[in-house]
């Protein structure tokens, strides 16, 4: 029989990854792609889950108690997870519309509190949102792993999702992202404080 201590580390890391944003060929959404592609090639075992925040409507606190396919969608994911992966772009120095939105949909239920949470950041000269996105991600109790964070430069590039898994700044990048990622959620289910 296993100790308590083996197991957690024989489980896989379920990750959840979104994107905020809902351009097509958005960059976000490529990295968060990527990502999920490159989870193969870390150290621990990972089940990348991408959700989306697509077909949620507007936040009124009014429809809280109304069953909200979408949502139901994004809180079961997000309940099944034990970390979060975001992509947010930055929009006139703020948060995502979209991501934004999912956030307040999100702020008052169970399936966020302490949620480990990676960050990338497709334009290291954008940080005005990233800096707004932790301030809202903390006050909502979720727990941004600043040592896993990334920035890849992909802001201006033609590349696809199999250019960045091939591109060995950026996947190097990302997979380092998601060691420290992984290692610090195991730390966290065998009781160490982060």
């Amino acid at each position: 029989m296993s100790s308590p201590d083996t197991t957690a580390k024989l489980l896989p890391v379920s990750l959840l990854g979104l994107s905020g944003s809902l351009r097509s060929g958005s960059y976000n959404t490529l990295a968060i792609e990527a990502a999920q592609i490159l989870s193969a090639d870390c150290s621990s075992t990972v089940d990348f889950t991408i959700g989306s925040i697509a077909d949620l409507p507007l936040f009124n606190p009014d429809r809280e108690d109304e069953h909200i396919p979408a949502l139901a969608q994004l809180k079961h994911l997000l309940d099944q997870a034990d970390g979060l992966v975001i992509a947010s772009p930055e929009y006139a120095h703020g948060i995502s519309g979209p991501m934004k939105n999912a956030l307040d949909w999100l702020v008052s239920g169970f399936e966020f509190h302490q949620i480990p949470i990676m960050l990338i950041n497709t334009s290291p000269r954008a940080s005005h949102a990233q800096d707004s996105l932790i301030e809202v991600l903390t006050t909502m109790s979720g727990t941004v792993i600043k040592e896993a964070c990334v920035s890849i430069p992909l802001l201006g590039t033609d590349l696809d999702v199999k250019g960045v898994v091939e591109d060995s700044e950026i996947s190097n990048a990302l997979i380092k992202g998601m060691n420290q990622f992984c290692s610090t959620i195991e730390k966290i289910r065998q009781g160490e404080v982060v």
